[in-house]
């Protein structure tokens, strides 16, 4: 089992995320968005399962500091301005095989663990 994780090294519940498969032994592939931004075609997937008010911080700091409060983006310029600026993301975003999560999501990551 190998899952991948987008996040900030800084991030509390990106930290708490490595940890909780970190304890399990599972092998983790970290993407730090403030290294790297994730793609728009990967954030396409998230996008696809939970839509995109999901994805959006909005109580983030970097969304306040842009003034996006009263922001009415479409679907698709929303992905775009996620991947050029990936601080606005809810993070941990997280994958393995074809499922997803957002967010802190640990009674789901049992499930993925405890899987066959």
């Amino acid at each position: 089992m190998e899952v991948q994780i987008f996040g900030t090294k800084k991030d509390p519940a990106t930290r708490a995320a490595l940890r909780f498969f970190a304890e399990r032994r599972v092998t983790t592939h970290f993407v730090d968005l403030r290294e790297r931004a994730a793609s728009p075609g990967e954030l396409q997937r998230f996008v696809q399962k939970f839509g995109v008010a999901a994805l959006l911080d909005r109580g983030g700091k970097r969304f306040a500091e842009r003034g996006l409060g009263a922001a009415r983006y479409s679907d698709a310029r929303w992905v775009d301005t996620l991947a050029e600026d990936p601080m606005l993301l809810q993070v941990p975003l997280v994958r393995w095989q074809h499922r997803l999560t957002v967010g802190l999501a640990e009674p789901t990551w049992r499930e993925w663990v405890a899987a066959p």
